[in-house]
């Protein structure tokens, strides 16, 4: 008779069924730290939202042309990332730029340094 039960065996941790890579684990440590980031991926959630068009010049975009679209924070603070989207407006990197550059040629036209 042996001296233990084969029923009343240790609880233990179970075995995993695969060893996940580095790669893996690296990807979710990723993927698990942007979710409590505050202005997660605005950029995507501001295409989804707004649409794959210039506000300003009403310029239509195709997935292939996606990175000449950009994001501009309408009260110029970059950290203010609301979900519902409303400091957001896509520009063309056209209107973007003629945006920014407002303020720097009235300030050049009225001699201010």
């Amino acid at each position: 008779m042996s001296p233990r039960d084969p029923y009343k065996r240790k609880a233990g941790r179970p075995k995993p069924e695969s060893v996940p890579t580095s790669e893996e684990i690296a990807r979710g440590v990723k993927e698990l730290k942007s979710f409590g980031k505050p202005g997660f991926n605005y950029r995507e959630r501001s295409l989804a939202l707004h649409g794959m068009i210039c506000a300003k010049c009403a310029r239509e975009f195709k997935e292939a042309d996606r990175r000449l679209l950009t994001v501009h924070h309408i009260d110029g603070n970059d950290q203010n990332n609301p979900a519902d989207g409303s400091n957001w407006e896509n520009l063309c990197i056209y209107c973007h730029e003629d945006e920014h550059s407002r303020g720097r040629l009235g300030d050049y036209l009225r001699n201010d340094d």
